[in-house]
């Protein structure tokens, strides 16, 4: 679902609890809202928001965790690229098919991970044929000498190890927040922000403080969901390092 409206639904349901609150406020008669029952709320409502900051604070280091983990990948993957085509560039003129087919490859993948189309999801898995084509084509090298022998192992070990990193990437590429927790942490925000307009005086002043609250947390949950894709909207792992790397790629 898009982080978009799943903030814009957040948003909603908390102004939706600003008004219940108003609400139960005009309903209730003055001594039911006593000094000691404004303190009896205010203590558990501080009990519900330290139990909901705690979540929120696991979904966010959980998110953030994921998307540094799937960065890591992406530029351990750029600097194996840089790697694979200086040992070709070293091999000789022989491997002038294999760096394009390599070069051809990468710009597939950038493609993917990153198409130019806006409106273009994000396709994390692998083109398996442009990957086996680099492959194949460094096995049909056929080393001269004890050099290129030992650069075509080099060769054959970091295409290898380039295809580990890919598997990986798509492994942690599934979406690291738990719908139920994210669903614990509305519905008590729900509750205190129906508490929060049920103690507040009924002015203009305290309803712009509760509405600029609830859109600050918001927006606290859509970036919360935007950095749990990693490849798409606002916070999306960059491509110019990978785009660099294709590149230096020389045929």
């Amino acid at each position: 679902m898009s982080p978009a409206l799943v903030a814009t639904a957040v948003l909603a349901a908390l102004i939706l609890a600003i008004w219940i609150g108003h609400q139960f406020r005009s309903l209730l008669p003055d001594r039911r809202l006593n000094e000691e029952t404004k303190d009896t709320v205010k203590l558990t409502m501080g009990l519900i928001g330290t139990m909901a900051a705690l979540l929120l604070g696991l979904l966010v280091s959980s998110a953030k965790a994921s998307y540094d983990a799937e960065r890591t990948q992406v530029t351990q993957m750029t600097a194996k690229i840089v790697f694979l085509n200086r040992v070709l560039n070293l091999y000789g003129p022989e491997s002038k098919d294999t760096r394009r087919q390599l070069r051809a490859s990468m710009e597939d993948a950038i493609e993917r991970l990153w198409p130019k189309d806006t409106n273009k999801a994000a396709d994390i898995t692998p083109n398996i044929e442009a990957g086996d084509s680099v492959y194949f084509s460094i096995q049909k090298l056929a080393p001269a000498n004890e050099i290129q022998q030992k650069l075509k192992v080099v060769a054959e070990t970091t295409v290898a190890e380039l295809a580990q990193l890919r598997a990986v990437l798509i492994a942690q590429a599934e979406t690291s927040i738990s719908p139920p927790l994210l669903i614990v942490v509305v519905s008590w925000l729900f509750i205190i922000f129906a508490s929060f307009s049920l103690l507040a005086p009924p002015n203009a002043i305290a309803n712009i403080s509760l509405f600029i609250s609830s859109l600050a947390v918001a927006g606290a949950i859509f970036l919360l969901l935007e950095l749990d894709r990693p490849f798409e909207g606002l916070i999306r792992i960059p491509s110019r390092e990978m785009a660099k790397a294709t590149n230096q790629i020389t045929s």
